[in-house]
């Protein structure tokens, strides 16, 4: 008779744990990537052409990440699956690093190098920057309502 697995007990209860938040987690992405596909169903981009549906949803969705966080973790006590829910769930998929990759593998295979290089570039390039910007903006929007500036300038 085979040794028992010392383990197996906290298996159970950290699924039991989690299972809401891959609910939450599956649910939201869902939701996310239904919302991208109707997107580009709504601006199809022209073959050959910049991707500017692709484009325009990583920027926004990745602005919208920016805000969320800041207010998830400094300015409000979320629940436990928001976060899951709509950070990593809807945003995530709305977001679509994927989608991104194949519209530049798509350029190149149809010899638009300079499009896809652009695409390459232009997307993690536009979307770090609007992360940044929205975290920055919803910080100094928010100070004032929660008391100070942003964890940066409460300290000095």
């Amino acid at each position: 008779m085979p040794a028992a697995n010392p383990d197996s007990a906290t298996v159970r209860p950290a699924w039991r744990v989690q299972a809401p938040v891959v609910a939450a987690v599956s649910l939201g992405g869902g939701t996310g990537a239904a919302a991208r596909y109707a997107a580009l169903l709504w601006w199809p981009t022209r073959t050959g052409g910049f991707p500017w549906t692709t484009f325009w949803v990583n920027v926004a969705g990745c602005a919208v990440i920016g805000v969320l966080m800041v207010v998830v973790t400094e300015v409000w006590a979320a629940p436990r699956l928001v976060r899951p829910f709509l950070g990593t769930g809807v945003l995530g998929g709305f977001t679509t690093f994927s989608t991104y990759a194949v519209d530049s593998r798509h350029l190149f295979a149809a010899d638009q190098v300079r499009t896809g290089l652009a695409c390459l570039a232009a997307t993690p390039l536009a979307a770090l920057t609007a992360v940044w910007l929205a975290t920055w903006t919803t910080r100094r929007v928010l100070a004032p309502r929660t008391g100070g500036g942003p964890p940066d300038e409460k300290r000095g």
